[in-house]
């Protein structure tokens, strides 16, 4: 834990993603000073730009991009090293160079899906497949790069806008078509302007280190998109099945964890219990534009 710094002025990498959007709005609202920038700008794997975009005006730097691919990941590993590795390593140095707070987002896929019980912040990286181990290399890089840092392990990310699960069920439950979900893995959904407001909370409390932020609960893919189908009103009928069977219908590449609920103690005894997935579930859908496709 720190002294709680000044947040702004603030850079937002990766503005045209899912989370960069909810920070944008998150941002406005509290009237803080901001600018959100994108490739060709700034590129992780160009550090020359990073020198560039990153400069001593920023505060607080939010680091939004990533080559988030996952089963592509499998097939070009070395450009996932060098987005979400070696260029996370350069942004963590350019920022311990600066003096400017580096707030980096991870994943529950740095470990292996063996557990049990949630993964404590503190448990062993043993990341199962490429995109894991191309995250692990990005964290590893921060924990060594001497600079003042808030790292933020999340999950199965959704939102109003974008492309992720939530969407893509609420589009083809519209459409009537019956749906298979995989039940037998389970993780914690997060909402990604929960996770922004929960990122600020934890800058405001002074919080320095590694931390796990999701939605309160957990549950399978199945029982998440039952969840949404209940929600839109749908009577499509929402099958469950294995991994197995799933991979048999639709082959992937890359191993998923089976059990990768992130442990959320530490985080809620700073900042409160974690709100629900089912109320952050709710709240996203109810600002999907009623248009959307």
């Amino acid at each position: 834990m720190g002294v709680p710094a000044t947040l702004g002025p603030v850079l937002v990498i990766g503005a045209s993603g899912m989370l960069a959007r909810a920070f944008a709005e998150l941002l406005t609202r509290e009237g803080l000073s901001f600018s959100a920038i994108d490739l060709p700008e700034i590129d992780l794997t160009d550090e020359a730009s990073i020198e560039r975009c990153v400069t001593p005006e920023w505060r607080t730097v939010l680091n939004c991009a990533a080559f988030t691919d996952v089963d592509g990941s499998e097939t070009r590993e070395a450009l996932a090293n060098a987005i979400n590795g070696s260029g996370v390593t350069a942004l963590a140095r350019r920022c311990a160079a600066t003096g400017a707070m580096l707030v980096h987002y991870s994943t529950d896929y740095v470990f292996d899906g063996v557990a049990s019980e949630p993964y404590r912040v503190d448990q062993p990286r043993a990341p199962l497949n490429a995109y894991g181990r191309s995250k692990a290399l990005g964290e590893q890089g921060i924990e060594q790069s001497g600079g003042r840092y808030l790292l933020i392990r999340t999950s199965w990310l959704y939102a109003p806008w974008g492309k992720n699960f939530v969407l893509t069920m609420r589009r083809l439950m519209r459409a009537g078509k019956p749906l298979k979900v995989v039940c037998d893995q389970m993780g914690r959904p997060t909402s990604a302007q929960y996770l922004a407001e929960r990122s600020i909370a934890l800058l405001r409390a002074g919080a320095t280190g590694t931390f796990h932020v999701t939605d309160g609960g957990q549950c399978s893919w199945h029982e998440f998109a039952v969840r949404i189908g209940e929600l839109i009103g749908t009577k499509i009928e929402v099958k469950p099945c294995t991994t197995a069977e799933y991979s048999a219908d639709y082959p992937a590449q890359a191993l998923r964890p089976t059990y990768s609920v992130l442990d959320l103690a530490k985080t809620d005894a700073l900042l409160g219990p974690s709100r629900e997935w089912q109320k952050n579930l709710a709240d996203v859908l109810a600002a999907v534009p009623p248009d959307h496709a």
